[in-house]
């Protein structure tokens, strides 16, 4: 699941899904490395901008959920992407975030292997810090959506469950910066 929802607040308010990287919008970058590093089906969630998101983005290969909280925070974004997987029969969601164009394929097939069972808790790890992409078994769903508020999405769930969380190392292959502010822009090319 590509989460693509935000309006890119502190970039002026250009959401980060129509960015250009490499010639095209950020968010097929995403659903690439979901779709390369073995993910399927493949959802993504928008909000800001969704109908020109759509337009100019090529969204074939996925399944599209629109946000209309998008503005509440990743948070609402999280909860609208395991509502749409509810009921689909997938056995976990691996979640990543659009502004991250630093993690690929490689990161996602690593932290898509570690899937055991519908209770999977797994994310990358980045020298041991914790980050993205994350993998949530289905039977975690419930309670990662009913914390997921605000901007935190899921931090405070994983913080309460790190125990649980198998990481799985990835700074040999990906770069876990974000696009956040306008400095962020060079990392795009």
């Amino acid at each position: 699941m590509l989460l693509a929802a935000g309006g890119g607040r502190r970039l002026g308010g250009r959401p980060k899904a129509l960015l250009e990287h490499r010639g095209r919008p950020l968010v097929e970058h995403a659903l690439r490395a979901l779709r390369n590093g073995g993910c399927g089906p493949v959802h993504v969630v928008l909000g800001a901008a969704a109908e020109t998101v759509r337009t100019r983005a090529d969204l074939s290969c996925c399944t599209v959920t629109v946000n209309p909280q998008w503005p509440e925070g990743m948070g609402s974004s999280l909860r609208a992407g395991l509502g749409a997987l509810a009921g689909t029969g997938a056995d976990a969601a691996l979640v990543l975030l659009v502004d991250q164009p630093g993690i690929g394929a490689q990161a996602v097939a690593r932290v898509r292997s570690a899937y055991r069972s519908r209770v999977s808790l797994a994310a990358a790890s980045y020298e041991g810090e914790r980050g993205h992409p994350v993998l949530f078994g289905a039977d975690r769903w419930a309670d990662v959506a009913a914390g997921a508020v605000g901007d935190q999405g899921a931090r405070t769930y994983l913080r309460t469950h790190r125990d649980a969380i198998t990481l799985v190392e990835c700074s040999d292959v990906a770069e876990a910066y974000d696009i956040d502010t306008a400095e962020d822009l060079t990392h795009l090319e």
